[in-house]
Order: structure tokens, then C-alpha cells, then sequence
């Protein structure tokens, strides 16, 4: 088939929408589909355009047997929701020539990646143009999330932007997201559609990811002793995600001198985030900047407890990527979520995967954080089995992409 993937993110991007959209266009090159890409340089979740590609200038580029051509964009330094708007906005219209460009391609399927649903009109015109079917997968529903953190008040704002987004997913072909949640919540802005919805969980290469591996690389690299307890929340450094919990655990847990906190990644809170911690005079508190994923075995192994953290009203909207790696790592999660959930789900399921406390809830959290950590036993292995387990029956990566490129076929073979 010829596929093209249609998104703002892509590789070499590692953490998000972009690690996952650039192993699946690299998966699919490998499995004989002529696949292309039209994105934007990567920026995420530094919001800064890496170093060697520039922020304004068309590039096209060849990796894993995809090519690739990136559009410019506009990339706001502090990003808040109105910069937000005009830096989506900016891709969608630069991406518009591509999108012309391809009509005489004739792709057989467009995926359309949200973030960001403002590319749909551009993919809704080339389908129409070209013949091609279109698929909307959702990473994020990046309208909930916005509404929620930032423009929730707004009744009027909230009333039109969902009925805009539910006329826009019925003219898709079919969509897909990554939880089952998610798949009940597309349904549900589909009001009524017979539009297929495909459940393509985020994967994770459970052989490259394994318990116990290279336990001591960091620890001697960032000094850390090996009677350290180490708490790790790894990942974007975002408004959504709550952080300042951590950081008052962290100050309430101060007196537990065992114990180290290391906020690994990037993003629009971090300078933020570093400064509180400075004013808090945190000395258990360690910030270090995203790791190369050829390190990411010895990263999970270094961490006792790994937190994924949402603020309250954001975990039904969006299924945090990092638990994947968590999870297939054998690891001991402390996750922030409502029962109801699909993060509340999973631990209510699957019994001993993780441990969930409802979200801002710093009593809650701080508790169950210091918990888990007196239940750190030096002479067991630590793995949590039940974790590995559901990440071997149920994020293997080459069982998703499979599964997936087989309902694209399906899908194209309609008539």
C-alpha cells in the first residue's frame, strides 16, 4: 500500500506522539508499504527545533525507508493556549502545499495523527482529491485537554469546538486511539456514526525493554549510592501534568535521607519547576534532561518507583505513554487517576499493576508514596510480575503494528 502519515510529531522526536508515529512509518517501510511522512521539524518536548533543522525552511529527508517531508511551523518559546492555537494552525496552513503535492502520489490511505485535529480539513481535501481513504488516529484528544486546563470555563467556546471536532471525525473513514476509554469516548463524538473505531494501544519492544538491566550505568554516572531509593518521574515537564506534587512529596519526604527524586525530560514547566524546587531548597530533588533511548533499559533499571502523574480531569483524556516502558520494565508504578478511568481501569483490572491515588490529592499521593517505598525489600528482585506480564500479552509491539496494518487493509479493500 502506499501510506502516507499525516502529524505534527514525528522522529527523531523520543518521547510522545512523535517516538510512536516515527516506529510506525519506519514498521510499515519494513513490511513493504511505500510509506511518506509530512510533519514538521522536530521541537517536542523541548519547544525548541532540534539542532540542524531550521523552524522555517521545507525539508525533505529519507530514514528507515520513509521519506519524510517537514513544513515549517512557528514555535512558541512559552507556550500558552492562544500560542498553542497559532503555532497548530501554522503547520496546518505550511502543510498545505505537501498536501497538493501528493494529489498526483495517489496515496491508498492517509493517517491523519491528533495532535493535531487541525491537520483533518487539509487530509479530508486530499483524500477527496486523490481517492484515498483516511484514518484519524488519536494520540490525544488535544480539545478535551485544552478545554479542561485552560478553556473549560467557556461554555460557548466548549459547546462549538465539540461540535466542530464531531463533524470533523465523521468524515473520516475510520479512526483509532490508544486506549479502550479513548475508544468509547470516540464513539461517543461520533453521535451516532457506523465510522469503524480500531483500539491501537501505544506498544513497547518488550525485548528491548526488560527487567533488571544495567542496574549500576546511572547510578555511577549521576553518583547516586547504591542504598538510594530512587524515585523517577521520567517524561514532558508539562502544565497537565501536576508536577508540583512532586515536588511537596518530595518536601514532605525530605526527612527520608534514602531517598532521591530525579525528574528526567523537558518541557513548557521545567524552568518553572527548577526554580520552585530551588525556592522549596529541595536537596532530594535532581532534574536531568531526556536520555537517548539506547539508555532507556539502564534508566528503568535504576528507578525503585516510577510516578506518572495527571492533574484531575486530564487521565480520561489522554493514556500517559511512559506506563508502556513501566510496565514492560517489571516496574512499580504510583499513579494519579480517577476510578473511572482508563488508567483506573487498569489498576482496578489488573491487581497489583500499579498503585492509583486520586489526582491532586497531595495527602493521598504522599502516603501511598511513602508506602511503597518501606516496601522496598533489598533482597527480592523487585519485579513487579503482573506489570511485565500485561505488557507481554498486551503492548508487544510487533502484535500491535501487526494488528493495526492488518485493519488498514482491511480497510483500504472496501469499496
Amino acid at each position: 500500500m502506499k501510506i502516507l502519515i499525516f502529524g505534527l510529531n514525528y522522529a527523531p522526536e523520543l518521547i510522545g506522539t512523535g517516538k510512536y508515529s516515527g516506529e510506525l512509518g519506519a514498521w510499515l517501510s519494513e513490511h513493504d508499504h511505500d510509506v511518506r511522512v509530512i510533519c514538521a521539524p522536530p521541537y517536542y518536548p523541548d519547544w525548541k527545533v532540534n539542532a540542524g533543522y531550521c523552524a522555517w525552511n521545507y525539508r525533505i529527508e529519507v530514514e528507515n525507508g520513509v521519506r519524510i517531508f517537514r513544513c515549517p511551523l512557528y514555535v512558541p518559546k512559552k507556550p500558552n493556549v492562544f500560542l498553542r492555537l497559532a503555532h497548530l494552525l501554522s503547520f496546518s496552513l505550511s502543510s498545505i502545499p505537501l498536501l497538493f503535492f501528493h494529489v498526483f502520489w495517489r496515496p491508498d490511505i492517509i493517517i491523519t495523527i491528533e495532535p493535531t485535529v487541525f491537520c483533518a480539513p487539509g487530509t479530508l481535501l486530499l483524500a477527496k482529491l486523490s481517492g484515498a481513504k483516511t484514518l484519524l488516529h488519536i494520540q490525544d484528544f488535544e480539545l478535551d485537554a485544552m478545554l479542561k486546563l485552560e478553556m473549560g470555563k467557556h461554555s460557548f467556546f466548549t459547546k462549538v469546538g465539540y461540535k466542530i471536532e464531531s463533524w470533523i471525525m465523521r468524515r473520516f473513514d475510520a479512526v483509532s486511539t490508544i486506549s479502550h476509554t479513548m475508544v468509547e469516548a470516540a464513539r461517543k463524538k461520533l453521535n451516532g456514526s457506523n465510522r469503524p473505531v480500531f483500539y491501537f494501544p501505544n506498544w513497547v519492544d518488550v525485548d528491548f525493554i526488560r527487567p533488571g538491566r544495567y542496574g549500576d550505568f546511572y547510578r555511577e554516572k549521576w553518583g547516586i549510592s547504591v542504598e538510594k531509593k530512587v524515585v523517577i518521574y521520567s517524561g514532558n515537564l508539562g502544565e497537565k501534568q501536576g508536577l508540583e506534587m512532586v515536588l511537596e512529596a518530595a518536601n514532605r519526604l525530605s526527612d527520608f535521607k534514602d531517598v532521591i527524586f530525579l525528574i528526567i525530560g523537558s518541557g513548557a514547566a521545567k524552568e518553572r519547576l527548577i526554580n520552585q524546587a530551588k525556592q522549596m531548597k529541595l536537596l532530594n530533588v535532581d532534574f536531568y534532561p531526556v536520555q537517548p533511548y539506547h539508555q532507556l533499559p539502564a534508566l528503568m533499571a535504576l528507578g525503585d518507583i516510577f510516578l506518572v502523574v495527571q492533574k484531575k480531569g486530564v487521565a480520561d483524556a489522554v493514556l500517559p505513554s511512559k506506563l508502556t516502558t513501566i510496565l514492560a520494565a517489571g516496574k512499580n508504578a504510583l499513579i494519579t487517576a480517577e476510578k473511572e478511568t482508563e488508567l483506573g481501569f487498569l489498576c482496578e483490572t489488573y491487581q497489583g499493576i500499579a498503585r492509583r491515588v486520586v489526582p491532586d490529592s497531595i495527602d493521598s499521593f504522599t502516603n501511598a508514596l511513602e508506602e511503597m517505598l518501606q516496601e522496598i525489600n533489598p533482597n527480592n528482585s523487585g519485579i513487579n510480575q503482573v506489570a511485565r506480564k500485561y505488557a507481554e500479552n498486551f503492548l508487544d509491539k510487533e502484535k500491535a503494528l501487526g494488528d493495526f496494518s492488518q485493519n488498514l487493509g482491511e480497510l483500504v479493500a472496501k469499496n
